[in-house]
């Protein structure tokens, strides 16, 4: 259920409040207090291999390795894999590179539940001499059937009463592979009458004959994940195993295991997962959006993997950022996207260099420049950090602007170029349209301008212009691909849809324009993958792995806000 959406309206860093603690950190300083676990703080991040890391794992990295490191714990990295079907190592390999570019560290605590497979098997005969456990036939459905209602309570199966004996023995038969899948299952003998479902003699493992990513075809009987939780934690000495609200039903099952098989007893804690605006937070429909082609990959720069916001060019700080700043709450609420994306404009405003870039080009040429001549301008790398320095930026008689800087008939208020109207080159001349070439069908080509010479770097109190525009130098510049990436659907819920329709009725067919023949300033030749600039005036962009030495592609990570009108007002 949500609750609210949360939105960034509150107060200024300078004026809030310091900051309390959130209910696991108390949970935890009740721990230290009353000794529960000594004085030990260990948690772990649990993912399941099947499928990539997306912005709702990152929260769950995020506080479960920042609790280890601000008590003085341990954090262990340990892969849930207990289904052979869906499970693969290419999803492994990719959840490690995520948690180590956010810049986590499990040293040398990466663990498998594959590797207690002996142990839990052993566990799961203790229950069954312990008269806790039987073997069931019913098939899917009948099980379903059996299970009753929230309103009825389940019927016991006709397999509970087995003896001991018959199930020993046919818990065994399952493990040598002698039943086919599907056929029986390993049940916890509970209570098919209690309230919770989970504690309706759920099922502890199946059948499945599958090759599994680590042990090959040695299983072919897994346990499921509510018996491999538990006693995963309890194997690594677990204290906090934290996890999210949807395991909140599954903690009385959690706190069963551990009592009956009178083991090592962590205590699960849960908080909200992260739901954002215009997401889905879902591997199933991710693996659909790969599958049907909606996406180029896991790694899409639409996709909120964490491998997708890599690729677009996201910092890991800012993601680290935002987690800090949403907290850790025990209520589901959804958060504003805007949120995520102010927090990746506030690092790379920082951080960023800038760089002009003409993304529409339309071709100046200044008439009352020599033709050979090429003058070196300065540009500051980045107005918010000294000490990045400035670059050379060349400027001839011929130069690109972009397209949606010129308007033949300016509307009101429109301070960018026009004919017989002056606007600032940004850190050049003050120019003037004098005229405009068209072709045979009306389109203006090409326009033709004069400069100030005098106004070089300048901004004489006589000479005062309103509008400053980005260019490049047509003789100079670089071709580039630039993909301008949006929100990959277009409403703000987008699992909330009418009758005969799914979550894909919701995409947004505008996500992605490739803009092929853009011009870039000459410093960026040879780009590395993954640099992030600033480009003047449009945005924010990274440079993709697709990137060649001929013809750097960048991505689109975010727009500016009033960025033009910012620069307009400075007065360069």
């Amino acid at each position: 259920m949500v609750d609210k959406v949360v939105t960034e309206n509150g107060p200024d860093e300078a004026s809030a409040p310091e900051k309390s603690l959130n209910f696991v950190e108390e949970i935890i300083n009740d721990h230290l207090k009353s000794g529960r676990f000594g004085q030990v703080v260990h948690t772990r991040f649990p993912p399941e291999p099947n499928g990539y890391l997306h912005i709702g794992h990152a929260k769950s990295i995020a506080l479960n390795f920042s609790l280890a490191e601000k008590y003085g714990g341990l954090c262990n990295l340990r892969f849930d894999d207990t289904n052979p079907f869906k499970e693969e190592d290419e999803y492994v390999q990719a959840i490690k590179e995520d948690i180590k570019w956010l810049g986590f560290d499990w040293e040398d605590r990466e663990y498998y539940a594959s590797d207690y497979f002996e142990q839990l098997y052993e566990w799961a005969v203790k229950l069954i001499k312990d008269g806790l456990a039987y073997v069931c036939e019913l098939t899917l459905e009948e099980g379903r059937e059996y299970r009753g209602t929230p309103t009825v309570p389940g019927k016991n199966s006709p397999y509970r009463d087995r003896s001991v004996e018959e199930n020993l023995d046919l818990f065994e038969r399952m493990r040598k592979g002698e039943f086919p899948d599907g056929s029986r299952t390993l049940k916890a003998k509970i209570d098919m009458a209690h309230p919770n479902f989970h504690m309706r003699d759920p099922v502890i493992y199946r059948i499945l004959h599958g090759h599994h990513h680590r042990t090959g075809d040695k299983w072919c009987i897994y346990p499921m994940y509510d018996f491999t939780h538990g006693q995963s934690d309890s194997i690594e000495e677990i204290t906090q195993s934290i996890c999210t609200l949807e395991f909140e039903n599954h903690r009385p099952l959690y706190d069963w295991f551990c009592e009956k098989l009178e083991i090592h007893h962590p205590q699960q804690i849960e908080f909200a997962r992260l739901n954002l605006t215009y997401t889905v937070m879902s591997k199933r429909k991710f693996l659909t959006l790969v599958n049907e082609g909606f996406v180029n990959g896991w790694d899409d720069p639409r996709m909120p993997t964490i491998s997708g916001l890599r690729r677009r060019g996201y910092t890991p700080e800012s993601i680290r950022n935002f987690c800090e700043y949403i907290g850790v709450a025990k209520h589901n609420s959804v958060v504003d996207v805007t949120i995520l994306e102010n927090h990746v404009r506030e690092h790379l405003n920082a951080v960023a260099p800038r760089v002009m870039s003409v993304l529409n080009p339309i071709k100046v040429v200044i008439e009352n420049y020599p033709e050979d001549k090429v003058e070196e301008i300065q540009a500051i790398n980045n107005p918010e950090d000294e000490s990045a320095g400035s670059r050379i930026v060349p400027f001839t008689r011929e130069i690109y602007i972009d397209q949606n800087d010129f308007m033949e008939v300016p509307v009101k208020k429109y301070f960018r170029l026009a004919p017989g109207k002056e606007v600032r080159l940004r850190y050049a001349y003050i120019i003037k349209c004098e005229s405009v070439v068209k072709n045979d069908a009306g389109e203006i080509v090409e326009l033709r301008c004069t400069i100030d010479h005098d106004t070089l770097g300048k901004q004489p109190t006589d000479r005062k212009v309103r509008g400053v525009i980005h260019w490049v130098s047509a003789d100079k510049a670089i071709d580039a691909e630039v993909r301008l990436y949006d929100r990959l659907f277009s409403v703000e819920h987008p699992d909330k849809v009418e009758e005969g329709q799914d979550f894909r009725s919701n995409i947004n067919p505008d996500s992605l324009e490739v803009i092929e023949h853009a011009k870039v300033e000459p410093s960026l030749l040879g780009v590395k993958s993954g640099q992030r600039f600033q480009f003047e005036r449009v945005g924010y962009f990274s440079v993709d792995p697709d990137t060649t030495a001929e013809k750097p592609v960048f991505n689109r990570i975010a727009s500016l806000r009033d960025s033009w009108a910012k620069i307009a007002r400075k007065g360069r």
